[in-house]
């Protein structure tokens, strides 16, 4: 017995040895995620470096060279709740997950869709806002096409902006037509006032603005609506728990003190902003 009773208290001792180096294993490695975490960079750093292009109005360049729009309002409060400052790094819509892996800046706020094949390469914060496409077409041009049916056509020519989710929308919905991409937004709406595309396809309130901007050469086929709803995120790289926790409830605060929707309704349902930029 008393053999016995020394194997068994030596195993209980080992148990107890094994378990607390686990433990300080475990304590080990998430003070190790925790220093790694861009949350902590970005502390230390005293900036946030965000990537973003520039879609109206949810980020443009001002008369006076600033950056504004709804992003830009996200991004600036953002950093303020962090307590850093922000960095602005304009980016190629195309081009913008690439730079954001390899570093360049730490965050994507740019109306960003929450797509499955964009989460393959990118982690997404919980939606803090959501947007829709809507479609603007040339007056002549597309004349008696009323429908998105009417504009599924060969001959029928869509401007899109390349790599974006209006790209993508104007696939699935006009399979049958033809679709410009273009790298730049600009581009794509002077494709569609110089009557080159019967239409263009953009996240809403785009087509809206540019309709009330040209009346004698744009209009609303399917009026002031979208066809789709989509949310938008917060992207980041992948296998960085802190700081998407860090994201996910500055969204879930914001939203409740009822400031997102403020902002998004100062830049998406009036046009006080416009003597800023024209």
């Amino acid at each position: 017995m008393t053999l016995w009773r020394t194997f068994v208290s030596g195993l209980v001792t080992l148990i107890v040895i094994v378990g607390l180096a686990a433990d300080a294993r475990a304590e080990t490695t998430r003070t190790d995620l925790a220093r790694q975490s861009t949350l902590e960079d970005v502390l230390r750093r005293g900036t946030l470096r965000v990537g973003f292009s520039t879609f109206v109005p949810w980020a443009m360049q001002a008369k006076d060279g600033q950056f504004i729009g709804f992003e830009i309002d996200v991004a600036r409060r953002l950093a303020q709740d962090m307590g850093v400052k922000p960095e602005f790094v304009p980016t190629k819509w195309d081009g913008i997950i690439p730079a954001l892996l390899t570093g360049k800046f730490d965050i994507i706020i740019g109306g960003m869709g929450i797509r499955p094949q964009r989460n393959l390469k990118v982690n997404f914060s919980i939606p803090y806002e959501f947007t829709g496409m809507a479609i603007v077409a040339h007056k002549d041009k597309a004349a008696g096409l009323k429908t998105l049916a009417d504009f599924n056509r060969p001959e029928v020519v869509v401007a899109v902006r390349l790599g974006t989710t209006a790209q993508e929308a104007a696939e699935n919905f006009l399979p049958k037509a033809t679709i410009k991409p273009f790298s730049d937004e600009a581009q794509a709406v002077q494709e569609l006032l110089s009557g080159r595309a019967h239409a263009m396809i953009s996240s809403a309130p785009l087509p809206r603005l540019q309709a009330a901007a040209h009346p004698d050469k744009l209009f609303l086929p399917l009026g002031d609506t979208d066809f789709t709803r989509e949310p938008i995120g917060f992207a980041v790289r992948k296998g960085d728990p802190d700081f998407l926790n860090f994201l996910d409830n500055w969204v879930r605060v914001t939203s409740a003190l009822g400031w997102l929707d403020a902002r998004f309704a100062y830049w998406f349902n009036t046009e006080d902003w416009k003597p800023l930029v024209e």
